[in-house]
């Protein structure tokens, strides 16, 4: 059986909001975790094939002569492609980063056989008590110093990674659940807040 502490936590950087709406990404970062250990990293800037915007550039510091002599987005997403393999896959505010993966592999002819789970949503289970749960706000929750830049993708995916593995610790401390499946995780990221802690003592029996 495969466990929630062994996936591909990954990160796009993008023009913008919509692939629907002519978007691209520009960067794509990502984490391989086996067993709770992060075992191997992806990172790749991409040229969309047109200029970003001046907000894109200052929001994730990635400028337009930083992307003039990148590869392709075909080609780093082949490359990527190779790197996901068989593994799920996790993204804080998959919605997101699914839609964009989902465009560039369909541009390229290429698909995944994983799952993608959400970072944001199981937070919002597990951490109530945060302020809010952008992954700096979560990052800062659990006591994790940041070292590097967010909102660029191999940092944030590396964020994204502490942040799952604390995650599951606190299941695991305070609930005794040392593997959760991914089909408990399935069902703890579409339990109401108010229903988690049952929930979870329910798994501990079974």
């Amino acid at each position: 059986m495969q466990f929630a502490n062994s996936l591909v936590v990954l990160d796009f950087e993008t023009t913008g909001l919509s692939p629907a709406q002519g978007d691209r990404a520009i960067e794509i970062g990502a984490v391989r975790l086996v067993n709770g250990e992060v075992v191997d990293e992806f990172q790749g800037l991409m040229n969309p094939g047109f200029r970003v915007s001046g907000f894109i550039e200052n929001y994730t510091g990635i400028s337009n002569s930083m992307l003039v002599d990148a590869p392709s987005c075909e080609e780093v997403m082949q490359q990527f492609a190779d790197f996901i393999g068989d593994d799920h896959l996790l993204a804080h505010n998959a919605s997101f980063d699914k839609k964009f993966l989902d465009a560039e592999l369909a541009n390229i002819g290429r698909d995944y056989s994983g799952t993608f789970f959400c970072s944001l949503l199981t937070s919002r289970r597990i951490f109530q008590t945060a302020i809010n749960h952008q992954l700096s706000t979560l990052v800062k929750h659990i006591n994790i110093p940041p070292t590097g830049q967010y909102h660029r993708a191999l940092f944030d995916a590396q964020m994204t990674a502490q942040l799952w593995l604390a995650i599951l610790a606190d299941i695991r401390d305070r609930y005794g659940i040392d593997q959760l499946s991914f089909a408990q995780l399935a069902k703890l990221q579409k339990t109401a807040k108010k229903d988690v802690d049952k929930l979870l003592q329910n798994m501990i029996y079974h």
